[in-house]
C-alpha cells in the first residue's frame, strides 16, 4: 500500500475524531471537557489540512468550521467557562 502524506494525515485525523466520538458515546469522557474539545480540534485540523492538500475544498470548509468550533469550546473550557 502506497500512501501519500495527505492520506496519512487524514487517517490520523479521522482516527483521532473517531476515538473522541467513541469515548464520548461510551461515557468515558464528557462532551464539554478539555479532552473532547482537544481531540476534535486536532482531528478536524488534520482532516482540514489533508483536504487542502488534495484540493477538496468542501471538506476544507467543513473541517475548518469544525476546528474553529472545537477551538472555541477548548478556549471556554480552559477558562473555566461553561461550554453549554
Amino acid at each position: 500500500m502506497n500512501m501519500k502524506l495527505s492520506d496519512i494525515i487524514a487517517s490520523v485525523g479521522v482516527t483521532i475524531l473517531l476515538v473522541g466520538f467513541f469515548l464520548n458515546l461510551t461515557k468515558r469522557i464528557e462532551s464539554d471537557g478539555k479532552l473532547y474539545a482537544s481531540l476534535n480540534f486536532i482531528g478536524a485540523g488534520m482532516c482540514g489540512v489533508s483536504s487542502y492538500m488534495i484540493s477538496f475544498y468542501p471538506f476544507v470548509l467543513l473541517e475548518g468550521v469544525w476546528c474553529l468550533v472545537a477551538l472555541f469550546s477548548l478556549l471556554k473550557v480552559s477558562r473555566g467557562t461553561s461550554v453549554k
